[in-house]
């Protein structure tokens, strides 16, 4: 068994491996992704927690990264390059489990109740107990564990799991609407992203300004009214 380290995967990097990882099972047909198709799953407004929008250079860089961690294939085939994880291969770990951490990479922490019905249309799992059971054997893992199980919130009748997949997890002394990602979490990707997002929006409400004066000046009217 290959003694490297495991890396610690950003933010950007866990939602590509996470989504080649999802797409696998969810799209069979469309899979190996292009980097087009990969982008989008990436930027998905459901089943995801964060909702990222990220670029396409952001995506590539990221994977760009996992490639060099074995963790991303590239193929070549048709007009454009695809992309394939090799999670279950280097971690070494079933298919069951690389579900269960396909779904924390995607949603954050979960519950293993919450966790078996977000895998339904990957894999059914038979019941709580065999989520639980995967669960305790990623998080016993001989070569380092890949999740964690979270301190009980407040008021929570279950606790919920985390991966380890970009470290250790911030302790979490919010309730679970609030952010999930403490601000030393976030990495340069991140940031860049959140930058990128802010300056569209202000070009966005530039140009809207720049229609409402020429649709009032059209109308003879005042903005101000």
């Amino acid at each position: 068994m290959s003694t490297t380290p495991l890396p610690v995967l950003s933010l950007l990097e866990t939602r590509v491996l996470g989504v080649l990882a999802e797409k696998q099972r969810t799209v069979p047909d469309s899979y190996p992704l292009t980097l087009n198709s990969l982008l989008s799953g990436c930027n998905q407004k459901t089943s995801r927690n964060p909702v990222l929008e990220l670029a396409e250079s952001q995506v590539q860089a990221a994977i760009d990264s996992l490639k060099g961690y074995s963790l991303v294939a590239e193929t070549s085939g048709g007009r454009a390059f695809r992309y394939e994880h090799n999670i279950d291969r280097v971690l070494r770990i079933p298919s069951q489990s690389v579900i269960l951490l396909t779904v924390l990479m995607l949603r954050g922490p979960q519950t293993a109740g919450e966790l078996r019905i977000a895998c339904d249309r990957m894999h059914n799992f038979a019941d709580i107990s065999s989520v639980e059971g995967f669960l305790n054997e990623l998080a016993e893992r001989q070569a380092g564990a890949l999740v964690v199980k979270l301190a009980r919130l407040p008021g929570a009748r279950e606790s919920r799991w985390a991966h380890l997949l970009s470290g250790a997890p911030a302790e979490e002394v919010a309730g679970p609407s609030d952010v999930p990602y403490a601000a030393h979490d976030v990495s340069l990707g991140e940031v860049a992203a959140l930058k990128a997002n802010v300056a569209r929006l202000e070009a966005e409400v530039a140009s809207l300004k720049a229609l409402l004066g020429r649709v009032c000046s059209e109308l003879g009217i005042s903005e101000e009214g």
